[in-house]
C-alpha cells in the first residue's frame, strides 16, 4: 500500500534528522497495518482501523513523538502514558533509536487492544474498549 501523499508531504516538512524518523515510521506502520486507513488528522499522520485512530506521529520540539491511542493497555514497558485517557508514546531524537521489532509489536498490540476512540464525544469523554 502506498503512504498517504498527505503524510509524505507532512514528512517532507521536517528537517533531515526528523524525516528519516517520521520516513522509517510511516513504512513500518503501514507494512504492518495493511488494512489501516492513514491521513493527516489534526494536522499529524494517523492511522485508522475501522475509523478508530490506532497510531500516529508528530513532530515536538525536541523529538519526534510516535503515539498509540490504546497504548497505556499494552502493558509494554518502553511506553510511557500520556494524557487522561489510554494514550501512550515514545519519543525518537533519531532514527537509529526505532527498534523496529519493538515497533512491530507494539503495532500488533494496537490491533489486538483497542478503546472505541471514534465515539468518545458520543459518549461525553467516556472511553469503551473494543477488543
Amino acid at each position: 500500500m502506498a503512504i498517504d501523499p498527505g503524510i509524505l508531504q507532512y514528512n517532507a516538512s521536517l528537517s533531515a534528522e526528523d524525516r528519516a524518523i517520521a520516513d522509517l515510521l510511516a513504512q513500518v506502520i503501514d507494512t504492518n497495518l495493511p488494512d489501516a486507513k492513514s491521513k493527516i488528522w489534526h494536522a499529524h499522520p494517523v492511522w485508522f482501523l475501522d475509523d478508530n485512530p490506532v497510531v500516529g506521529y508528530s513532530k515536538l520540539k525536541a523529538s519526534v513523538r510516535l503515539l498509540f491511542w490504546s497504548g497505556q493497555s499494552f502493558e509494554e514497558p518502553g511506553l510511557i502514558n500520556e494524557g487522561k485517557f489510554k494514550a501512550a508514546e515514545y519519543r525518537y531524537t533519531n532514527a537509529q533509536q526505532i527498534n523496529q521489532n519493538d515497533l512491530v509489536r507494539w503495532l500488533e498490540k494496537s490491533r489486538e487492544i483497542q478503546w472505541d476512540y471514534k465515539n468518545i464525544v458520543k459518549r461525553k469523554g467516556v472511553l469503551e474498549r473494543l477488543h
